[in-house]
């Protein structure tokens, strides 16, 4: 790691010496710490150094560092591949506006406060996971897996996801490269079935040709046999933040649990690079390591989790749940957690999924919003959201343009918010035109617009908020269990709200609040119809669905012992 940097950019020469200290005491035998004024003389600074990789550009910004975001955005376009961060005096609290927005964009990674005493060791908690951060988008260092494949092949591609955000230390080796010929050699395979992967960790090393999801979770040792005459006392189905909420609860509070998931954890908040609105982390945090911690939580506290495993169907008999499985296996419970979430309908444009958080935004736009000051953005979308996103947007936004396929909104949006729309001076819609694509350096800066009658394109700057429906993951409960007519999942209250509700709520009591129409089956998270899309309300509505789980057992154990 000697060929590696820690920057450090500011005029401040007091923060720049005490930072730069710091780093040397803590990491000085793994990297090397450079610091400068300027860009000019930071480039003269890793010259003399070797020209070592920079991990980690902390700029200055403050008092005597007014340009501080201009200067490290300066020197991160030199060096792409670091982690750009702002660093700020304690108490100087007119840097946080400018720098809540520059990260919101794209612009920077991270802000830390510089380092108060020696040592200071929320300095370096903070550095610390920076550096995480920074290995993990790097790779290297250990490899517990190995996969061995052509870059873009779609298989390649879905292992490497599915290895990453479960948090696996991996190396990536392009099947015919120098390198990745001479690992195959090694391994004895002359025309193997690509990809190869190589589980490294286990007491034996194993090597798999074109593995299915199964067979890699096998040799991970992670697909335990289910016993099948065992009843458990809840069962959770998906393992996202709902799901992950409800496992911690129920496995803290002495519950017997199951948790079925078939992928990886974390769901749709595991992709995400920053999640800067979750409670407790200012500086935000990635949704891989977020989902992770809650794994590890809810398994210390004795969930049994099995993975690559993925729900066929749903049968109710004699007050005991039956959940089938894809290969053909059965587990029982008492109770089920229904969490298997949705996703946000992507644009379907390729080359925007890497702006994704840099520019393209799908979902909600409150966090966002602030930034956009200043901005022309588009929001893509004829529903009720979009028509919410855009008139948010408008108060911060130089112009906000709806963009919408159908040639009215009058199918598809409330009229109080076609009519608020109409009369906002810096939003306009623009009907009968979708997205074809986008362009930009590090951030979206601009977007390709199609006229879908005469076909033709034009290229405008701006930023895009997609908000054109979500799809749950409920196919698999069609007909066992109500949903409304886009798949979501109907729980209590609007299980009585009159209309041809099927199946119907089959008891006298009402049902409970997350209840769905299966007396004992819960719901939480994005798969229910009315939850909020935020990662705290999925955590919270799991932890909700715990306690209604003890109070559906108790009414099981009164009804036995009544008998």
């Amino acid at each position: 790691m000697t060929g590696t940097a820690l920057a450090v950019v500011a005029r401040d020469a007091g923060l720049r010496t005490s930072t730069t200290r710091e780093l040397e005491r803590r990491y000085g035998s793994d990297y090397r710490v450079v610091s400068a004024t300027g860009r000019g003389e930071l480039d003269a600074a890793l010259s003399a150094a070797g020209d070592p990789t920079v991990a980690v550009l902390l700029g200055g910004l403050g008092e005597d560092d007014p340009d501080g975001l201009e200067v490290l955005r300066a020197c991160h376009a030199e060096h792409p591949g670091a982690i750009a961060v702002a660093l700020v005096r304690w108490g100087a609290f007119e840097t946080a506006r400018p720098i809540f927005e520059a990260i919101t964009v794209g612009q920077l990674d991270r802000w830390v406060y510089a380092p108060q005493g020696c040592p200071d060791e929320e300095f370096h908690r903070s550095v610390t996971e920076i550096l995480d951060e920074w290995s993990s988008r790097r790779g290297g260092g250990f490899e517990a897996v190995r996969i061995i494949g052509h870059r873009w092949d779609p298989h390649a591609q879905h292992l490497r996801d599915q290895m990453t955000r479960n948090r696996i230390p991996l190396g990536i080796y392009e099947a015919g490269s120098p390198e990745g010929r001479a690992m195959l050699a090694d391994l004895e395979l002359e025309q193997p079935r690509l990809p190869v992967v190589v589980v490294r960790f286990r007491p034996e090393q194993t090597v798999l040709e074109a593995p299915t999801d199964l067979e890699v979770a096998e040799a991970f040792g992670l697909f335990d046999p289910l016993d099948p005459d065992a009843v458990h006392d809840v069962a959770i189905v998906g393992a996202g933040p709902a799901g992950l909420g409800a496992s911690v609860y129920a496995a803290s509070e002495g519950l017997d649990t199951l948790h079925l998931e078939c992928e990886a954890v974390g769901g749709q908040a595991g992709t995400s690079s920053l999640i800067r609105n979750y409670l407790g982390f200012p500086t935000g945090v990635s949704g891989s390591r977020l989902a992770f911690s809650a794994y590890l939580q809810a398994w210390a506290f004795g969930t049994t989790f099995s993975f690559m495993r993925t729900a066929a169907s749903l049968r109710t008999e004699d007050g005991l749940h039956r959940i089938t499985l894809h290969d053909g296996t059965a587990v029982r419970a008492r109770s089920v957690v229904i969490a298997t979430g949705a996703a946000w309908r992507r644009v379907g444009v390729p080359e925007l999924e890497a702006f994704t958080g840099r520019g393209v935004f799908y979902g909600a736009a409150v966090s966002e919003a602030p930034a956009m000051a200043g901005r022309h953005v588009f929001v893509v979308g004829g529903g009720n959201s979009a028509g919410q996103a855009a008139v948010y947007l408008s108060r911060y936004a130089e112009r906000v343009t709806v963009l919408v396929r159908r040639s009215s909104l009058a199918e598809t949006m409330s009229d109080y918010l076609i009519r608020e729309l109409e009369a906002l001076p810096r939003v306009d819609v623009r009907y009968r035109v979708q997205v074809a694509g986008g362009r930009g350096s590090d951030v979206l800066e601009t977007v390709v617009l199609r006229d879908l009658d005469t076909g033709a394109e034009t290229e405008e700057p701006g930023m895009l908020f997609v908000m054109i429906g979500s799809e749950p993951r409920t196919d698999w409960l069609a007909g066992t269990l109500a949903r409304d007519r886009w798949g979501f999942l109907l729980t209590g209250a609007a299980l009585l709200a009159g209309g041809d509700v099927t199946p119907a709520w089959p008891l006298d009591r009402p049902p409970a609040l997350l209840e769905t129409s299966t007396p004992g089956v819960f719901a939480a998270g994005d798969v229910r119809q009315g939850s909020v899309k935020r990662v705290a309300s999925a955590v919270g509505e799991g932890a909700l669905a715990v306690t209604l789980v003890h109070a559906h057992l108790a009414s099981l154990a009164a009804s036995s012992a009544a008998r």
